[in-house]
């Protein structure tokens, strides 16, 4: 059974034969091993599967096959033989890729080779087999899979629903990169006439606003398969093509005037504004001109340019924009002051984006202002739904209540029972076991997939507290947060805000009249307390220190004896940070939310963002351009609050450590000019 698309690859050829014998040859090696004495099998030592690993990195296939024999009968057997099989799975059989999954059920492993062989036989439009496959399915989170089960799904009853095309235009819609499943889906919804050419359109305006020229051409292929060629001269150059073809190009497909625009909207948005006002705008739709508004605006906002709201205000329907340009319009219109313009933002977007705390609680504060006994009720009620100690803005929707944050009341003690059920899960055990011999990576996913995926709805609150409570045990303590903060019904403080190494954070931060909580609110969010992390960039240690700053830290405070290699070495490392971050904090008037900002993003940028108007550091926060960044500081002031609360005993204020942030006194000389 095979589908027919414009986007349809051929059929692979596939090769059986060699593949088959090899397989066999690994299994005939891997009985005899089982043959042997327990302590012969016992010996088999780590350094098989860390050479393994190296070896999948590198793409050597032969390589494992050779080392995968060796590996028989260790605990992290399902590792070495997913790494031996996924290397080779374009020449595997389907006996070989059955044979793996009836030898390791109920395994991350099992479960992550579907998830492959899946996407596998979508791309080799092989209906009847994906068919036989995706029922074993347990993980269900790639878009790209479900959109080929819709597809296989439309195959089988010869006609496609309208909720099938719901599910392919959010799935599409959601993915960044290209992908084969999604477009082809939609190529069918399309043809059906389920989805539209302007949904099409719509894709391939969200791929170029997020520089995706690959994923572009799949959705202009779709809407509109003879003009790809003027497409390519709009990748190339928008500014050339509007000025060149356009006007000519317009009378037909308007459609890429507005790529063109948006391309240039993202790099310039004054400038798209300008051509936006002159003559391209009358030829234009409304739903048009306002989605180039919202990306003019959301582009200016992020650039925390004045003219944001002015820009927005050009829009003449919030529900022609995506939810991203309403959160943009949102913040700008905070930045701005014009809290009359929050609301109706909010109100446009999407249901799933309308419960998410940060909206709820400004829509609560848009209320607020406004005034009035109808409208402060509905405020109120809006900060309750949400109001707690979870994150940012559930504290600060606590205190909007009259309420502070205190330490929750601990669950009750996880029985023997309990506890035996995590210590003896086998997902668990390899997830724990795979960490500690530094394959963290590996171990981090099949402690994920056991808690979160491998049954539906994933663990539930006792079980997850038993499962981060055998992180906290063998200090593991990424797993052990990050499991706790997923109960729904509990809070266990001592697992989501664990303070190792106390004495020697406590000792350090008093030492330069560091708060504590504000030390361990850091460390929670760049580590995890992992003793040896290290991120891309080459920040190491529990405060994640780059060697650059800790070179210069070290200088400055008297560090004569310091070397590189010593950054790993705890009491070094948290010397070096808390140092680190009291300068920035003294650098930054003691602002814990600018001072974060710099910790995360380095201190020039948070010295260009405090310019313009004095706002709520709440404000402030929300309009930080970096994603990453702006969730860094709202995280670790939420910890930082938490921590205290823990510390102290005594309820804590959220506000009081966000305070206000503006353009520093330019009477005042700054304490660090060459802070790095």
């Amino acid at each position: 059974m095979q589908f027919p698309s414009i986007l349809a690859s051929a059929r692979r050829r596939q090769r059986r034969g060699a593949p088959a014998l090899v397989f066999s040859a690994v299994l005939a090696l891997a009985a005899l091993l089982s043959q042997q004495p327990a302590a012969a099998q016992s010996n088999t030592n780590d350094d098989v599967l860390t050479q393994m690993k190296q070896a999948f990195q590198r793409g050597d296939k032969a390589r494992l096959t050779a080392l995968l024999p060796q590996a028989r009968g260790h605990a992290l057997e399902p590792w070495a033989a997913y790494w031996e099989l996924k290397a080779r799975l374009q020449e595997a059989a389907p006996n070989e890729v059955q044979d793996f999954f009836a030898r390791y059920p109920n395994t991350y492993q099992e479960d992550r080779l579907r998830n492959d062989w899946l996407l596998l036989l979508g791309q080799r439009r092989d209906w009847d087999g994906f068919a036989a496959n995706i029922a074993g399915f347990r993980m269900g989170d790639d878009a790209q899979v479900r959109c080929y089960a819709v597809l296989v799904d439309t195959l089988r009853t010869g006609t496609a629903t309208q909720a099938q095309a719901d599910e392919v235009r959010r799935n599409w819609f959601a993915q960044r990169d290209s992908d084969d499943g999604c477009l082809t889906a939609a190529d069918r919804m399309v043809a059906a006439r389920l989805m539209t050419t302007n949904d099409a359109w719509k894709k391939a305006r969200l791929a170029i606003e997020a520089n995706r020229p690959a994923a572009a051409r799949g959705a202009v292929t779709i809407a509109a398969p003879d003009a790809l060629p003027l497409f390519e001269e709009v990748n190339a150059s928008a500014a050339k093509f509007l000025t060149g073809r356009a006007f000519v190009a317009a009378k037909s497909r308007k459609e890429l005037v507005v790529l063109a625009l948006i391309k240039i909207a993202v790099a310039d948005p004054d400038q798209a504004a300008s051509q936006l006002d002159g003559k391209w705008g009358p030829m234009l739709s409304a739903e048009e001109r306002n989605w180039l508004w919202g990306t003019i605006g959301r582009t200016a906002a992020n650039k925390l340019s004045p003219m944001a709201v002015s820009y927005f205000g050009n829009v003449t329907k919030n529900s022609d924009l995506s939810d991203d340009m309403l959160g943009w319009r949102v913040r700008a219109s905070l930045r701005a002051g014009q809290w009359k313009d929050v609301a109706p933002a909010v109100n446009a977007m999407s249901d799933a984006a309308q419960q998410d705390p940060t909206w709820v609680y400004w829509k609560a504060r848009a209320l607020s202002s406004a005034g009035g006994d109808e409208r402060r009720a509905q405020a109120r009620e809006l900060y309750t739904s949400i109001a707690g100690t979870r994150g940012f803005y559930e504290m600060l929707a606590l205190e909007e209540l009259g309420q502070r944050t205190v330490a929750a009341t601990r669950p009750a003690p996880l029985t023997p029972e309990e506890k035996n059920a995590a210590r003896t899960n086998p997902g668990l055990q390899r997830g724990l076991q795979a960490i500690g011999m530094g394959l963290r990576s590996e171990g981090t996913r099949e402690w994920n997939y056991t808690t979160n995926l491998h049954e539906k709805g994933g663990m539930d609150d006792r079980a997850l507290l038993a499962a981060a409570d055998l992180a906290c045990q063998r200090e593991v303590w990424d797993r052990c947060i990050n499991t706790s903060e997923r109960t729904k019904g509990v809070i266990d403080v001592e697992q989501r805000f664990p303070m190792p190494f106390h004495d020697t954070v406590l000792r350090k931060s008093q030492d330069i009249g560091l708060d504590p909580a504000y030390v361990y609110g850091l460390i929670r969010q760049e580590s995890r307390f992992i003793m040896d992390a290290r991120s891309g960039v080459g920040a190491s240690g529990l405060m994640q220190v780059m060697p650059a700053t800790a070179r210069w830290t070290a200088r400055k405070i008297g560090m004569t004896d310091f070397t590189p290699g010593q950054i790993n070495d705890r009491e070094t490392n948290i010397t070096i940070g808390t140092n680190y971050l009291k300068l920035a904090l003294d650098d930054f008037d003691g602002s814990m939310a600018l001072a974060a900002a710099a910790y995360n993003a380095g201190p020039g940028r948070p010295r260009n963002w405090r310019n313009g108007p004095v706002l709520d550091a709440a404000i402030w926060a929300e309009n930080v351009p970096f994603t990453e960044t702006r969730d860094y500081v709202k995280k670790v002031l939420a910890n930082t609050t938490n921590y205290a609360a823990i510390i102290t005993g005594r309820p804590q204020s959220l506000k009081e450590r966000l305070g206000r942030v503006g353009p520093r006194n330019a009477n005042e000389p700054e304490p660090n000019k060459d802070l790095p």
